[in-house]
């Protein structure tokens, strides 16, 4: 079964990367996370993303298009990568998704990958 893991980060994470005395940490302990996974063979596919400012947002209102730009809600937690991972049940992603960095002090959501129907 596929899964997404979805990692959400507090703004103090988001600080860390960059900060020159807590990067070190903060990708040490992804590397390790991301290593691991991969020597588990489960990795699909995935990607972090960048800060939360740069992301733009799009509508449909009355049928014209609306940009705003950076994040449109203002949350305690934003969305700082993801994994699609292949693992035998529910109860195996989410022992995954507790190894995640960010599960100590953000939240990492877990979701069945959709299985579309062919056409």
């Amino acid at each position: 079964m596929q899964f997404m893991l979805i990692h959400k980060e507090t703004l103090d994470e988001v600080s860390q990367r960059a900060n020159p005395e807590t990067a070190p940490a903060y990708w040490g302990a992804w590397n390790a996370y991301i290593g691991a996974m991969g020597q588990a063979g489960i990795i699909v596919h995935g990607n972090g993303l960048q800060e939360p400012h740069t992301a733009t947002q799009v509508q449909i209102r009355n049928g014209k298009r609306v940009i705003h730009d950076g994040p449109y809600a203002d949350t305690k937690e934003h969305i700082g990568g993801y994994f699609i991972i292949e693992v035998p049940s529910l109860d195996d992603a989410l022992e995954w998704a507790a190894r995640s960095p960010c599960a100590l002090t953000g939240s990492t959501e877990v979701r069945p990958v959709m299985v579309m129907a062919p056409n």
